[in-house]
């Protein structure tokens, strides 16, 4: 998550002193910059073709360094504001997983060519301090900018590590989702898919799990920069709230009629106002062919479904991603049919004029970010 919406990036050898959204397709990369208050004045640079992307993050206090997760090249940045990338590691390496049988031509024995980084969060706090969670679940930090990582032990000596997994690779599971507390820079927010919440209240030293009304299937966490200790949590078995850092939740549910959660994004003026994209399961929220899912938005403790505002959603249309830029009601969103803004929190949406190419409409975005 992001705090402000206008910086400069440098896109190739031009410099921009305006808005970037930078999607994750399965595919590709597209750094789209542009003036966010004027969505027909934006181009688009496609970057990392052909690579199998699972997860992106910036900073505003250094926009050109990105980060890309990548499900067969590890940990891939970019310190020009996209035009090159390199891959970082050793670290993010080989991994040790039982054969595959359907893998190709060129895999290792485990049948994986390298780790699978599914999550790469940026504190709020220095933008040099980087976190990457891969699958299998190990979570590795940076301190200088992804230069050199070390893992933060324990994560999978937690009482319930042998219960997580993830269901089409049984095998296994992996971190989906990393989030820096804004108030404490050692607080860092876990989410397991599938398996459990996780939290470390001592930059990894310790770890709590499942704490008490916490989701099992977690996808996305949000935390809030005006709220001392408010978490969201967006997951396969449901929304959740917490107030205490993560100690214990509540589960909002009223007028949310698809339980099948996949991005939050809380107004960063209005820590009691939220957006959540869901659908009814798994075949209606990630396949273009059979979507059919949704955006609500809670006010208080009850949940609106939000439709006919100029965010396409229902059929043929596959979960929303969603990224908030720091200023109140800003959100940005994507999904197969295009990039979205909205400057209301939602009332409306304006599509970003992006290169959308037809061939896109059947893809799964799997990460936005702002800066």
């Amino acid at each position: 998550m992001c705090w402000h919406t206008t910086t400069r990036i440098r896109i190739g050898r031009v410099a921009y002193d305006m808005t970037a959204a930078i999607v994750a397709l399965r595919d590709r990369l597209l750094v789209c910059t542009g003036e966010g208050s004027d969505p027909d004045e934006w181009t688009t640079e496609t970057r990392l073709e052909e690579d199998n992307l699972e997860c992106v993050a910036a900073s505003p206090d250094a926009p050109n360094r990105v980060f890309v997760g990548t499900f067969e090249r590890g940990l891939v940045r970019s310190s020009d504001g996209g035009e090159t990338f390199e891959r970082l590691g050793p670290e993010f390496g080989a991994v040790d997983l039982p054969p595959d049988p359907t893998a190709g031509a060129g895999a290792n024995e485990t049948g994986r060519e390298d780790d699978a980084v599914m999550a790469v969060t940026i504190s709020p706090h220095d933008p040099r301090v980087v976190y990457a969670g891969t699958e299998p679940s190990r979570i590795y930090r940076s301190s200088d900018g992804g230069d050199s990582w070390s893992q933060l032990e324990g994560l999978t000596d937690l009482p319930s590590a042998g219960e997580w997994f993830f269901p089409p690779r049984p095998y296994t599971h992996h971190v989906r989702w990393l989030s820096v507390d804004p108030f404490d820079p050692e607080r860092l927010y876990v989410g397991i898919e599938a398996g459990a919440f996780v939290y470390t209240p001592d930059g990894g030293e310790t770890w709590h799990e499942r704490p008490p009304n916490s989701r099992r299937d977690n996808h996305s966490l949000a935390t809030h920069p005006k709220k001392d200790g408010r978490v969201y949590a967006a997951a396969g078995d449901g929304y959740a709230e917490s107030d205490d850092g993560g100690r214990s939740w509540r589960r909002p549910q009223d007028g949310l009629e698809h339980r099948y959660c996949w991005s939050v994004a809380p107004d960063p003026g209005d820590p009691d106002r939220v957006l959540l994209s869901s659908a009814h399961g798994p075949r209606t929220a990630h396949t273009a062919s059979r979507a059919d899912s949704y955006v609500y938005r809670k006010r208080g403790d009850s949940w609106q479904r939000l439709e006919d505002r100029g965010l396409p959603t229902g059929d043929g249309v596959v979960r929303t991603v969603f990224a908030t830029t720091g200023e109140p009601e800003i959100v940005y969103a994507v999904n197969n049919r295009g990039v979205f803004r909205t400057p209301d929190f939602g009332d409306s949406w304006s599509r970003l004029a992006i290169d959308w190419e037809s061939e896109l409409e059947a893809q799964t975005p799997r990460g936005l970010t702002t800066v």
